[in-house]
């Protein structure tokens, strides 16, 4: 068949005056094909017909009916499940490399006589209007801080209009990270959207007793929603669509930072630092492909307010005699002259403050999970060493070793000193606390690699203790001006 260009050459040729046989060669077609489509008056475009036949046999057409019967009964199976149970029941019949064949068949019924499908309806984003954020685990990416995994979220805050990102690094959905995620975002992006729209993020919405209203705003999200202006939304529950610019940007931004570490030959980084650095530096890179809608947006953003909120959670407790803080249902051990003290702690993202009035008495990492402890045998270890009983049965013994070492060396006491090894193992723990742990550590290495029992006297023997050198004495000079004096007329004359 030919095709519409050429044809349409044959006409033009034959409008011009030239004959059939003349206006065939010009167009490459013959006189008689020429005179074909002159007759007909249409293009060959024109002239074709769908095709109502099939080329080939459906080898499913005995079973077809049945198969329409499993998928009018539940339209969610899949031609991998339905093409097992041919095979199941009729052996022989089928093979599993017909796979292919059946999903274009089951594809081309469904477009035919299938459910009605959900339509994402395409929306109009406006400059300024509105931002979106979420969280997103990051442990597929395999990210390792010197040699450790380092599972991890970000919090991901997309500006709908412009698609200008930013990220920061958490370790749990709480209202905190929440928090602090909107103000990194909107302080380093400079302004402030009319909306913003989560997730049903329990950090942010809270669910009621009341039959009309089973959701609502926490107090918190909504002091620090009004604290910037914006009017809070969510999408509904299920439809994660409905959030779907930071949903796409999730799946862009790991796949860009799965391309950049892949392109950097490792997912290892020396520290949090250099990992944080890495990912800033994405980011940036991502956002300067954005800056013309970027600029329309910026012109359309609210002003800041004067100052950040710097939102925390406030709790008041007070240190136990065991010298631990209960926050929810995690214990955190705090120094032991705080005991019986009351104190107001704050929540934040990644570290928890304790306060004794308006002075910060410490300043802890904070615990992500729940029913979770943490003990620094700093906090106790002069009360401990007076009372070295307490080691045996203490309830969270097993945090007193800082290292594997520790732990090695305690066991090698109990084994040549059996009952007086809790004793001598809490005289290690305080001479680690008095002097360094880590020189504690490398004597207690090179004591069990030599088999030598790693009491406190061996240790101290080890560790280099500072030599104190003596002052040089030092003899006050006698101060004389006789020199300056000959710079005196007088005096010169004199002499």
């Amino acid at each position: 068949m030919k095709k519409d260009s050429e044809v349409k050459l044959y006409m033009q040729a034959r409008k011009t005056g030239k004959s059939q046989k003349l206006a065939g060669a010009f167009a490459g077609m013959s006189e008689r094909t020429g005179r074909k489509y002159e007759r007909l008056g249409k293009l060959p475009s024109q002239l074709k017909q769908p095709r109502t036949w099939l080329t080939r046999k459906n080898p499913f057409e005995q079973d077809w009916d049945w198969i329409v019967a499993q998928l009018e009964r539940d339209p969610a199976l899949q031609a991998t499940t339905l093409l097992a149970l041919l095979i199941e029941q009729h052996p022989g019949r089928y093979r599993p490399t017909q796979i292919v064949t059946l999903r274009r068949h089951i594809a081309k019924w469904r477009a035919l006589h299938g459910p009605e499908r959900e339509v994402i309806f395409e929306q109009i984003h406006t400059p300024g209007e509105r931002a979106q954020s979420d969280f997103t685990h990051m442990s597929d990416l395999g990210i390792t801080i010197a040699g450790e995994a380092f599972p991890h979220l970000v919090y991901h805050f997309v500006f709908t209009y412009s698609n200008v990102e930013a990220v920061t690094l958490c370790f749990s959905e709480s209202f905190e990270a929440l928090a602090e995620g909107i103000e990194h975002a909107l302080w380093q992006l400079g302004g402030v959207p009319q909306q913003h729209r989560t997730d049903h993020l329990t950090a942010a919405v809270r669910r009621t007793h009341r039959k009309e209203d089973r959701e609502e705003w926490t107090a918190r999200y909504r002091a620090l929603m009004d604290h910037y202006g914006m009017i809070p939304t969510w999408n509904n529950v299920g439809i994660a669509h409905e959030n779907g610019d930071v949903e796409q940007a999730h799946h862009r931004f790991k796949q860009a930072l799965d391309q950049a570490l892949r392109v950097r030959g490792s997912r290892d980084f020396a520290s949090r630092a250099d990992y944080w650095h890495f990912v800033a530096d994405l980011v940036s890179r991502r956002n300067r492909t954005r800056t013309a809608r970027w600029l329309e947006e910026q012109t359309a953003l609210h002003p800041l307010p004067r100052l950040p909120l710097a939102p925390c959670k406030e709790v008041q407790v007070r240190v136990s005699r065991f010298s631990t803080i209960h926050l929810g249902s995690n214990v955190y051990s705090v120094p032991s002259r705080l005991i019986g003290t009351k104190l107001v702690v704050r929540l934040h993202a990644e570290t928890i403050e304790g306060y004794v009035g308006t002075k910060l008495a410490f300043t802890l990492p904070r615990l992500v999970g729940t029913h979770q402890h943490r003990i620094d045998y700093h906090h106790f270890i002069w009360s401990l060493v007076r009372k070295p009983g307490a080691f045996a049965a203490c309830r969270y013994r097993e945090e007193l070793f800082p290292t594997i070492t520790f732990r090695r060396a305690y066991d090698q006491l109990c084994k040549d000193m059996t009952s007086r090894a809790d004793g001598q193992y809490v005289r290690l723990l305080h001479l680690a606390a008095s002097a360094s742990e880590a020189e504690v550590e490398t004597a207690l290495q090179l004591l069990l690699e030599a088999n030598q029992t790693p009491t406190a006297e061996a240790v101290r023997s080890v560790v280099q203790q500072p030599v104190s050198h003596p002052l040089p004495d030092l003899s006050v000079p006698v101060l004389t001006l006789d020199a300056y004096d000959q710079f005196i007329p007088s005096r010169r004359e004199h002499a």
